[in-house]
Protein backbone atom coordinates (compact mmCIF):
# COMPACT_ATOMS: atom_id res chain seq x y z
CA UNK A 1 0.00 0.00 0.00
CA UNK A 2 1.24 3.42 -0.62
CA UNK A 3 1.57 5.21 2.41
CA UNK A 4 2.22 9.05 0.81
CA UNK A 5 -1.52 9.15 0.52
CA UNK A 6 -2.65 8.21 4.46
CA UNK A 7 0.38 10.94 5.35
CA UNK A 8 -0.65 13.56 2.69
CA UNK A 9 -3.69 12.98 4.27
CA UNK A 10 -3.39 13.50 8.08
CA UNK A 11 -1.06 16.35 6.96
CA UNK A 12 -4.13 18.27 5.06
CA UNK A 13 -6.31 17.93 8.28
CA UNK A 14 -3.28 18.65 10.84
CA UNK A 15 -2.86 22.28 8.58
CA UNK A 16 -5.80 23.90 9.69
CA UNK A 17 -4.97 23.63 13.53
CA UNK A 18 -0.99 24.04 13.11
CA UNK A 19 -2.39 27.92 11.43
CA UNK A 20 -4.04 28.86 13.86
CA UNK A 21 -1.45 27.91 16.68
CA UNK A 22 1.00 29.91 15.18
CA UNK A 23 -0.91 32.59 14.52
CA UNK A 24 -1.66 32.46 18.00
CA UNK A 25 2.10 32.99 18.93
CA UNK A 26 1.72 36.91 17.13
CA UNK A 27 0.77 39.61 19.88
CA UNK A 28 -1.29 42.49 18.61
CA UNK A 29 -0.21 45.75 20.54
CA UNK A 30 -3.34 48.15 21.13
CA UNK A 31 -2.81 52.05 21.05
CA UNK A 32 -5.48 54.31 21.89
CA UNK A 33 -5.92 57.75 20.85
CA UNK A 34 -5.51 61.12 21.97
CA UNK A 35 -8.06 62.41 25.27
CA UNK A 36 -9.18 58.18 24.98
CA UNK A 37 -8.65 55.13 26.77
CA UNK A 38 -7.64 51.60 26.51
CA UNK A 39 -12.01 50.82 26.83
CA UNK A 40 -11.87 52.74 23.70
CA UNK A 41 -9.85 49.71 22.50
CA UNK A 42 -11.91 46.90 23.59
CA UNK A 43 -13.98 45.50 21.01
CA UNK A 44 -11.24 45.03 19.18
CA UNK A 45 -8.87 43.02 21.67
CA UNK A 46 -11.86 40.95 22.05
CA UNK A 47 -12.39 40.07 18.40
CA UNK A 48 -8.78 39.78 17.89
CA UNK A 49 -8.06 37.06 21.00
CA UNK A 50 -11.26 35.47 19.32
CA UNK A 51 -8.69 35.12 16.34
CA UNK A 52 -6.19 33.46 18.39
CA UNK A 53 -3.99 36.88 19.36
CA UNK A 54 -2.27 37.35 22.51
CA UNK A 55 -3.41 41.21 22.63
CA UNK A 56 -1.20 44.26 24.87
CA UNK A 57 -4.36 46.43 25.03
CA UNK A 58 -2.08 49.67 26.37
CA UNK A 59 -3.67 52.57 28.43
CA UNK A 60 -1.58 55.69 28.83
CA UNK A 61 -2.61 59.26 29.68
CA UNK A 62 -2.66 60.93 26.44
CA UNK A 63 -2.42 64.39 27.80
CA UNK A 64 0.54 64.35 30.24
CA UNK A 65 4.22 64.51 28.43
CA UNK A 66 5.32 64.72 25.05
CA UNK A 67 5.09 62.60 22.02
CA UNK A 68 8.66 62.13 22.20
CA UNK A 69 8.44 60.63 26.12
CA UNK A 70 5.02 58.77 25.34
CA UNK A 71 5.85 56.93 22.50
CA UNK A 72 8.94 55.39 24.74
CA UNK A 73 6.57 54.72 27.50
CA UNK A 74 3.31 53.15 26.24
CA UNK A 75 5.18 51.18 23.24
CA UNK A 76 7.62 49.54 26.22
CA UNK A 77 4.60 48.96 28.20
CA UNK A 78 3.25 46.97 25.04
CA UNK A 79 6.01 45.31 24.46
CA UNK A 80 6.54 44.09 28.14
CA UNK A 81 2.70 42.86 28.45
CA UNK A 82 3.69 40.55 24.94
CA UNK A 83 7.05 39.62 26.16
CA UNK A 84 4.91 38.04 28.89
CA UNK A 85 3.00 35.66 27.14
CA UNK A 86 4.58 34.94 23.61
CA UNK A 87 8.30 35.38 21.72
CA UNK A 88 6.34 35.67 18.32
CA UNK A 89 5.79 38.41 15.99
CA UNK A 90 4.48 42.07 17.54
CA UNK A 91 1.94 43.67 15.24
CA UNK A 92 0.16 47.14 15.84
CA UNK A 93 -3.42 48.20 15.78
CA UNK A 94 -3.45 52.22 16.57
CA UNK A 95 -5.52 54.83 16.53
CA UNK A 96 -5.18 58.41 15.74
CA UNK A 97 -2.27 59.57 18.34
CA UNK A 98 -1.39 56.30 18.95
CA UNK A 99 -0.05 55.92 15.34
CA UNK A 100 2.39 58.86 15.48
CA UNK A 101 3.74 56.86 18.88
CA UNK A 102 4.58 53.40 16.79
CA UNK A 103 6.20 55.98 13.58
CA UNK A 104 8.11 57.91 15.98
CA UNK A 105 9.14 55.14 18.44
CA UNK A 106 10.27 53.28 15.05
CA UNK A 107 12.32 55.68 13.49
CA UNK A 108 14.90 55.65 16.58
CA UNK A 109 14.50 52.29 17.10
CA UNK A 110 13.74 48.38 15.87
CA UNK A 111 11.68 45.96 17.05
CA UNK A 112 13.83 42.83 16.26
CA UNK A 113 10.19 40.40 15.62
CA UNK A 114 7.97 43.40 14.10
CA UNK A 115 4.92 42.20 12.36
CA UNK A 116 2.25 44.09 10.49
CA UNK A 117 0.72 47.61 11.72
CA UNK A 118 -2.98 48.80 11.27
CA UNK A 119 -3.07 52.30 11.63
CA UNK A 120 -6.86 54.13 12.19
CA UNK A 121 -7.32 57.91 11.52
CA UNK A 122 -3.66 58.41 12.17
CA UNK A 123 -2.59 62.56 11.32
CA UNK A 124 0.28 61.68 9.57
CA UNK A 125 0.61 64.48 7.31
CA UNK A 126 -0.62 66.84 10.88
CA UNK A 127 -4.02 68.01 11.37
CA UNK A 128 -5.01 71.37 10.10
CA UNK A 129 -7.32 71.54 12.78
CA UNK A 130 -4.27 72.33 15.10
CA UNK A 131 -2.95 74.59 12.89
CA UNK A 132 -5.91 76.47 13.47
CA UNK A 133 -7.01 76.10 16.97
CA UNK A 134 -3.93 75.05 18.61
CA UNK A 135 -3.61 79.09 18.75
CA UNK A 136 -6.27 79.79 20.81
CA UNK A 137 -5.44 80.47 24.26
CA UNK A 138 -5.88 77.68 26.51
CA UNK A 139 -5.89 75.02 24.11
CA UNK A 140 -2.83 72.71 24.80
CA UNK A 141 -4.34 73.12 28.74
CA UNK A 142 -7.70 71.48 27.71
CA UNK A 143 -6.10 69.38 25.04
CA UNK A 144 -2.61 68.47 26.37
CA UNK A 145 0.88 68.87 25.24
CA UNK A 146 0.91 66.35 22.77
CA UNK A 147 -2.02 67.96 20.52
CA UNK A 148 -0.14 71.10 20.22
CA UNK A 149 3.13 68.93 18.45
CA UNK A 150 0.35 67.47 15.90
CA UNK A 151 0.56 70.28 13.44
CA UNK A 152 0.98 70.37 9.63
CA UNK A 153 4.19 72.40 9.77
CA UNK A 154 6.57 74.39 11.34
CA UNK A 155 8.99 73.29 14.18
CA UNK A 156 6.31 72.03 17.02
CA UNK A 157 5.14 69.32 14.11
CA UNK A 158 5.72 65.43 15.04
CA UNK A 159 4.15 64.18 11.47
CA UNK A 160 6.10 66.58 9.81
CA UNK A 161 9.21 65.66 11.19
CA UNK A 162 9.14 61.74 10.73
CA UNK A 163 10.61 59.99 7.70
CA UNK A 164 8.68 57.93 5.55
CA UNK A 165 7.56 54.42 6.82
CA UNK A 166 10.00 51.20 6.19
CA UNK A 167 7.66 48.86 8.15
CA UNK A 168 4.42 46.76 7.02
CA UNK A 169 1.84 49.38 7.49
CA UNK A 170 -1.89 49.73 6.27
CA UNK A 171 -3.72 52.67 6.67
CA UNK A 172 -7.19 52.91 7.29
CA UNK A 173 -9.31 56.32 6.93
CA UNK A 174 -12.94 57.70 7.79
CA UNK A 175 -14.69 60.02 5.61
CA UNK A 176 -17.41 60.83 7.83
CA UNK A 177 -17.99 63.71 10.45
CA UNK A 178 -19.76 64.56 13.45
CA UNK A 179 -17.99 67.57 14.49
CA UNK A 180 -19.07 70.73 11.76
CA UNK A 181 -17.09 73.15 13.04
CA UNK A 182 -14.17 71.30 12.85
CA UNK A 183 -15.37 69.85 9.79
CA UNK A 184 -15.44 73.10 8.63
CA UNK A 185 -12.00 74.50 8.78
CA UNK A 186 -10.81 71.43 6.67
CA UNK A 187 -10.08 71.87 3.43
CA UNK A 188 -10.72 68.52 1.87
CA UNK A 189 -12.96 65.28 2.68
CA UNK A 190 -12.41 64.61 6.41
CA UNK A 191 -13.58 62.69 9.28
CA UNK A 192 -13.79 65.49 11.72
CA UNK A 193 -10.19 65.41 12.75
CA UNK A 194 -8.12 64.78 9.95
CA UNK A 195 -8.43 64.94 6.25
CA UNK A 196 -8.28 61.85 4.25
CA UNK A 197 -5.23 62.96 2.55
CA UNK A 198 -3.65 63.83 6.06
CA UNK A 199 -3.92 59.96 6.99
CA UNK A 200 -1.18 59.00 4.25
CA UNK A 201 2.02 58.34 4.72
CA UNK A 202 4.71 57.54 2.32
CA UNK A 203 5.87 53.91 1.93
CA UNK A 204 2.81 52.35 3.45
CA UNK A 205 1.68 48.95 1.83
CA UNK A 206 -2.24 49.74 1.40
CA UNK A 207 -4.61 52.43 2.18
CA UNK A 208 -8.28 52.16 2.64
CA UNK A 209 -11.17 54.55 3.09
CA UNK A 210 -14.43 53.69 5.00
CA UNK A 211 -17.53 55.65 6.07
CA UNK A 212 -16.95 56.25 9.56
CA UNK A 213 -16.15 59.09 11.80
CA UNK A 214 -12.75 59.78 13.66
CA UNK A 215 -14.24 59.49 17.33
CA UNK A 216 -16.06 56.16 16.52
CA UNK A 217 -13.76 54.55 13.80
CA UNK A 218 -11.95 51.46 16.23
CA UNK A 219 -15.40 50.35 17.06
CA UNK A 220 -16.51 49.31 14.22
CA UNK A 221 -16.82 45.71 12.75
CA UNK A 222 -16.27 45.96 9.35
CA UNK A 223 -13.14 48.31 10.42
CA UNK A 224 -11.97 45.35 13.03
CA UNK A 225 -12.35 42.93 10.37
CA UNK A 226 -10.27 44.61 7.63
CA UNK A 227 -7.58 45.18 10.80
CA UNK A 228 -7.83 41.49 11.16
CA UNK A 229 -7.24 40.72 7.57
CA UNK A 230 -4.33 43.18 7.31
CA UNK A 231 -2.29 41.47 10.35
CA UNK A 232 -3.38 37.88 8.59
CA UNK A 233 -2.53 38.72 4.86
CA UNK A 234 -0.59 42.44 4.40
CA UNK A 235 -3.38 43.75 2.58
CA UNK A 236 -7.19 45.43 3.39
CA UNK A 237 -10.31 43.79 1.53
CA UNK A 238 -11.05 46.34 -1.06
CA UNK A 239 -14.41 44.71 -2.52
CA UNK A 240 -16.23 44.11 0.81
CA UNK A 241 -19.10 44.89 1.16
CA UNK A 242 -20.58 47.67 3.19
CA UNK A 243 -21.54 46.91 7.05
CA UNK A 244 -24.51 47.49 8.81
CA UNK A 245 -22.79 49.88 11.38
CA UNK A 246 -24.21 53.40 11.45
CA UNK A 247 -23.48 56.74 12.97
CA UNK A 248 -24.90 60.02 13.51
CA UNK A 249 -23.77 62.18 10.45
Amino acid sequence: MNRTVPVLLLTWLLAPGLASAASAQDCVILLHGLSRTSFSMQKMQDVLEGHGYTVSNVHYDSRDGRIEELAQSAISQGLDGCAQHTEGRVHFATHSLGGILVRHYLSRQSIANLGRVVMLAPPNQGSQIIDVFGRVPGFELISGEPASQLGTAGPDSVPAQLPPVDFELGVIAGDRSISPIFSWTLPERDDGKVTVESTRVEGMRDFIVMPYTHTFIMQRQAVIEQVLHFLQHGHFLHDAGGSNDTEAM
